[in-house]
């Protein structure tokens, strides 16, 4: 199966210039359009400043990365293949961390029912292999083929917000602390992951839903209730996992963190160091998202709003959209500090929702993700209700092209 969707990617990419998904507004934004990168990458070597004209606002790296490989032409074949083969080799790195991650998420489990004497719980069940599931999910999501072969540079996002979750859950504070690092500077909003992050470096990955641990009690019969619930309640007291936060291995993150920030802003300043330095970078890339600049058409919902407002409520509501994120992160973490991938997920969700300058690659992610949690999943309330707030919120999304008016019902 996952053979067959890199087939079909590398089928697609024979149709790309018929299809032209690089002009889609769902598939490429302002911050991630491969074609973009190349108008940079052309400004660059012509000796002016990347970001020059107000066309580039991504990071200045990926002109080294990925640079050279727009302007790379083979006859007969379209004029991104190499880009485009990069991408399918992304892709399939990105599911086989989503695999692992899922593997790691269903060894956790069945150690922790292991230690309640409940293990029949979980082959009573029947539980999914989520790893696998998540990773077909996302090989052959629609929004994550078309990103592939869309001219677009977000699966490299994608890839690194994973990298940062699989670094975590595996217990690898330097491998997390890369992915995390180099997410936020390629498009800032993934920032907010260092809470789960740190989380499942502290607590470690999810435990069993409480349902399970129930699950004993209630197919007993009557006459065995009360010395059955004095067992469970002793084997809670003496065999349950005791969730302690751990701070070596968060500590040992933050430090890491600091490294690679430092490397990477040191790398950013060579590459620009003729053309403003860092600040130039700041103001273009990450300035660029917040105070968001160009309302182009999207499916967000920034750029219908700002192109109404007033110039002198701008602040305001700038300061009021982005602060809309971060009033949802602490409930949550309230909520789910015992879940952290769970949290990551969510928060994950809400910010391909939320953010400035979203596309398809970003609910690609979310979508993909989701199926490590379909054992939880399947009648989990709590979790239902959780993920039923996130779609009302992503219910906002309005595509491009639709009327003002009618997006807000006011007359004119």
């Amino acid at each position: 199966m996952a053979v067959g969707s890199l087939i079909f990617r590398l089928i697609l990419i024979g149709f790309s210039d018929d299809l032209n998904l690089g002009s889609r507004p769902e598939v490429a934004t302002p911050v991630t359009s491969l074609r973009r990168l190349a108008e940079g990458y052309w400004l660059r070597n012509s000796s002016m400043s990347p970001y020059s004209g107000s066309m580039y606002h991504g990071s200045p790296l990926l002109l080294h990365v990925l640079g050279p490989l727009t302007i790379k032409r083979v006859e007969g074949l379209p004029s991104h293949l190499f880009c485009s083969s990069i991408f399918i080799i992304i892709d399939f790195i990105t599911a086989m961390l989503i695999r692992a991650t899922g593997q790691k998420l269903m060894s956790t489990n069945h150690q922790s029912l292991q230690r309640l004497n409940l293990s029949c719980v979980q082959e009573t069940m029947g539980c999914t292999n989520v790893g696998d599931l998540a990773s077909l999910i996302f090989l052959w999501n629609p929004f994550t083929l078309v990103t592939c072969v869309g001219s677009s540079t977000s699966p490299i996002d994608n890839l690194m917000v994973v990298l940062a979750i699989f670094g975590a859950c595996s217990g690898l504070p330097s491998l997390a602390a890369f992915g995390w690092v180099i997410a936020t500077h390629l498009s800032l909003y993934p920032a907010i992951l260092i809470i789960p992050v740190i989380l499942l470096l502290g607590y470690g990955p999810d435990v069993p839903p409480s349902k399970l641990f129930l699950l004993e009690k209630s197919g007993e019969s009557g006459s065995d209730y009360s010395s059955d619930k004095t067992c469970s309640k002793q084997r809670s007291k003496e065999g349950s996992p005791i969730h302690l936060f751990s701070w070596r291995p968060a500590l040992c993150f933050i430090l890491w963190s600091l490294i690679w920030s430092s490397y990477i802003f040191f790398l950013s300043f060579i590459s620009l160091k003729e053309f403003g330095g860092l600040s130039e970078m700041m103001k273009k890339s990450h300035g660029f998202i917040l105070n968001v600049e160009d309302l182009s058409p999207n499916i967000g919902v920034f750029w219908y709003f700002f192109a109404e407002v007033f110039e002198f409520f701008r602040s305001f509501f700038l300061i009021v959209f982005h602060i809309n994120i971060l009033f949802m992160l602490f409930p949550l973490v309230i909520r789910l500090r015992h879940r952290p991938c769970f949290l990551a997920f969510v928060y994950i969700a809400i910010m391909s929702m939320l953010k400035s300058y979203p596309s398809v690659g970003d609910s690609a992610l979310y979508l993909g993700l989701l199926g490590l949690f379909a054992n939880e999943l399947a009648g989990d309330t709590s979790a239902n209700r959780i993920l039923s707030i996130v779609s009302i919120l992503g219910s906002n999304e309005v595509p491009p092209g639709t009327n003002m008016n009618m997006a807000i019902n006011v007359k004119p």
